[in-house]
């Protein structure tokens, strides 16, 4: 992977920091996973989400098949905070950010996982679980649906993820596999 033309090109977005991280760095909790069963009203109902990603275990063994990731925020500014739908409705341009920075990993390495904020939202009602994903290279499960606490992965990394009064930090985590796992033929 050519890490400065990347860096090069990525300086293009709106992105205000990021980090390469090694796939070791991550750590895997059931209490981020028991977080979304308790209190988000997307459990159960989305691809993106859990229980459709797996258990957190199958999450850890997924993303450790990866030799590293690319963690990175855009910053959103709302007037309230406490309003969830004026805070949600900034989510979408860094989606955006997030499909194109994917699309250039992906012209370098192998293979790419993409995890990103919230639960999918690219279609009205998903799919889940009566039919598969409608747009299964556009659906990027949620960081935390991995069992992923993604402060602490942005705390190691020494990016802030309390950027003031009114500013919305969006994580997204991309994995990279530069070349084929060993035995593999392409």
């Amino acid at each position: 992977m050519d890490r400065e033309k990347l860096e090069r090109q990525i300086a293009r977005y709106p992105i205000c920091e990021y980090a390469f991280i090694r796939t070791e760095e991550i750590r895997f909790l059931d209490k981020v996973r028991y977080i979304c069963e308790t209190e988000c009203p997307q459990y159960g109902k989305s691809w993106s989400c859990p229980p459709a990603v797996g258990t957190v275990q199958e999450c850890r063994e997924r993303c450790a098949r990866f030799e590293g990731g690319f963690l990175f925020t855009t910053l959103a500014e709302v007037s309230d905070m406490e309003n969830m739908e004026e805070m949600l409705a900034t989510r979408m341009d860094h989606e955006k950010v997030t499909e194109a920075v994917q699309a250039l990993f992906q012209e370098q390495c192998q293979e790419v996982l993409t995890l990103s904020t919230e639960s999918c939202a690219i279609c009205e009602k998903c799919a889940y679980p009566d039919a598969p994903c409608r747009h299964p290279d556009r659906m990027f499960p949620c960081v935390e649906s991995y069992g992923i606490l993604v402060t602490d992965l942005a705390e190691k990394s020494g990016i802030s993820f309390m950027n003031g009064a009114g500013v919305v930090t969006w994580f997204s985590l991309i994995l990279y596999r530069e070349s084929a796992p060993a035995g593999h033929k392409t």
